[in-house]
């Protein structure tokens, strides 16, 4: 009994501390937008997928949203969905397989665990390609606070797969939005 207790208590400050965490940091992971790709391209004005993370974010207050992907042909254009920024923020991985390549679990674990090895990533948003991470969350910041955001702004992968069971693969975008929440709020949040 005293061991659930103990069980029970931990797993109760883990959540405490990413809720409180979370709360006051730039971004809110929310989680995964969706299963399964509904069009080309991926996010546009109109598109499904846009008008729910557009009406969440009025529900919840924010002005805007960010969405990240596995970068693709696309150049992932900020765009306005009624009065809402939608922010979209693709990685490019300089050394793995692409979105329809083989995942590699073993080099996945490591990235989760030690992060992504400097230069391996590049960012791209509004048509535009950085570096590192900071450098595009500025970028994204800025047109936030232009937006009139105020507090942290909302963030989902977007989740779509393209091969194999859409429950068990994590989709399009995971590893950064894992990326962002590590390197944000530690391994914990």
């Amino acid at each position: 009994m005293k061991w659930a207790l103990v069980v029970v208590a931990v797993f109760l400050l883990i959540v405490g501390y990413a809720y409180v965490s979370t709360i006051n940091g730039p971004i809110t992971p929310e989680g995964r937008l969706a299963f399964v790709k509904l069009a080309n391209p991926d996010m546009y004005p109109g598109h499904l997928h846009s008008q729910m993370l557009a009406r969440f974010a009025n529900e919840s207050g924010s002005k805007s949203i960010l969405v990240v992907h596995f970068a693709g042909s696309s150049n992932y254009r900020n765009y306005k969905e009624g009065d809402v920024e939608i922010l979209e923020l693709a990685f490019v991985d300089t050394q793995g397989t692409g979105a329809e390549g083989a995942t590699n679990y073993w080099d996945s674990l490591q990235i989760a665990l030690y992060g992504v090895p400097d230069g391996r990533y590049q960012y791209k948003t509004d048509g535009k390609v950085f570096n590192n991470l900071d450098d595009a969350l500025d970028y994204l910041y800025g047109i936030a606070e232009k937006n009139g955001q105020e507090g942290p702004i909302p963030m989902y992968w977007h989740g779509t797969a393209r091969k194999d069971n859409p429950m068990f693969a994590q989709g399009c975008g995971f590893p950064l939005f894992f990326d962002i929440v590590r390197k944000q709020y530690g391994i914990i949040p």
